[in-house]
């Protein structure tokens, strides 16, 4: 291998970590849309529940 394919690949594996840690960051501050229940479930005030 010469030298250039070496920074190459070097580069290329600190970019995909990069990428790889900012992905995995995101995913742990936001929820899976599914998992929420419907909008006008949580909007609701109460009054249909009293019925």
């Amino acid at each position: 291998m010469n030298r250039n394919k070496k920074i190459f690949l070097i580069v290329f594996i600190i970019f995909m970590l990069i990428i790889a840690w900012i992905g995995y960051d995101i995913s742990t501050r936001t929820t899976f849309p599914g998992s929420k229940g419907n909008l006008k479930e949580r909007i609701t005030t109460g009054e249909d529940s009293e019925k």
